[in-house]
């Protein structure tokens, strides 16, 4: 059987067979984060992800410094969807020789910036050259027992929220690939923001069921939180959020205005579940920090599986599910 029949997630399954947990194991693969044992009543959470060039990014859409700063970004998005505090990081670098020393010192500098907003420290890595440049980030964080969120624990009933708009970074993308360079849509795909306090004041103060970042996209993320909670989801269209920018320009890039903010993926906004009697305490985080989190829909019976509903009630259509690495 072929990688590309199976899927990334197919392939993280067949990984997670052979992987051997142990005792001091709390969360393994499958989740955002790896949760380990740590000091009396603290857990120590970590992350890790690759960005390769023509695979995750193009040199010629994405300068070194913003590069920098995405790639521990989307670290950062991880560390903030189980409401941990991220604390330390390590970068594995893959490089041409020919490259100019530049661009190891602009990307280094994107990164270290971004760290320094979020109190995080690098503190090792590692160099090698290669074909084409390759960027890997491990991210240590920290997080209370107890407090600590995940992909299972989502339940019939619970209200989905999101953070922020959705659709921006798919939409930035577009816009790039057809040679434009500037604009509020184009710097949320190359420059995205964590949302690490979100995560952490949603976890403190006991708000979310279950929890992962939008990095797939919003169909593609819920299905990761139903399936490991066993339920379904319903999700209205009428409910999305869609920034102003999106609405302005959507209309030149597709015929359907809701599919890249459903499947169109790299938005790193929260995606989190949540009783109905936290809406309130909900609603007042939303305003204490400045950030829109908006009710899109609710948690359903697992045999309904996701479903979409669009404004007249009418059941919308699915065609695609979000991003995969392997699956053609």
């Amino acid at each position: 059987m072929k990688l590309a029949e199976i899927g990334e997630f197919g392939i993280i399954k067949v990984i997670k067979e052979l992987a051997d947990t142990g005792d001091g194991v709390v969360m393994g693969i499958g989740d955002d984060v790896a949760v380990l044992k740590s000091s009396p009543g603290k857990l120590l959470l970590v992350t890790t992800d690759i960005l390769l060039q023509d695979v995750h990014f193009r040199l010629e859409f994405i300068d070194p410094f913003h590069l920098g700063r995405k790639a521990l970004g989307v670290n950062l998005s991880d560390m903030a969807s189980c409401g941990g505090v991220p604390r330390a990081f390590l970068v594995s670098l893959v490089v041409p020789p020919e490259e100019e020393v530049g661009l190891v010192r602009a990307l280094y500098k994107g990164i270290v910036e971004l760290a320094a907003e979020f109190g995080a420290s690098l503190v090792g890595g590692d160099i090698s050259r290669g074909g084409e440049v390759m960027i890997s980030i491990t991210l240590l964080g920290e997080g209370e027992e107890g407090q600590v969120i995940y992909r299972h624990g989502a339940c019939r009933g619970d209200q989905i929220f999101v953070t922020g708009t959705l659709g921006d970074a798919a939409l930035g993308l577009e816009m790039l690939k057809r040679g434009e360079k500037k604009g509020k849509l184009i710097q949320r795909h190359l420059s995205p923001t964590p949302r690490i306090k979100e995560g952490r004041e949603i976890a403190c103060r006991g708000l979310a069921t279950s929890m992962i970042d939008i990095s797939d996209g919003l169909v593609a993320d819920l299905g990761h939180i139903v399936e490991a909670s066993g339920v379904g989801g319903e999700i209205r269209l009428s409910g999305l959020p869609l920034s102003e920018e999106y609405r302005e320009k959507i209309e030149e890039y597709s015929s359907d205005p809701y599919l890249l903010a459903l499947t169109g993926g790299e938005d790193y906004e929260l995606l989190f579940t949540s009783p109905p009697g936290q809406a309130e305490g909900v609603r007042e985080l939303a305003e204490e920090l400045g950030t829109p989190i908006t009710l899109i829909g609710e948690i359903a019976e697992a045999s309904q599986g996701i479903r979409v509903y669009g404004e007249d009630g009418e059941e919308y259509s699915i065609k695609e599910m979000g991003h995969d690495h392997f699956k053609t």
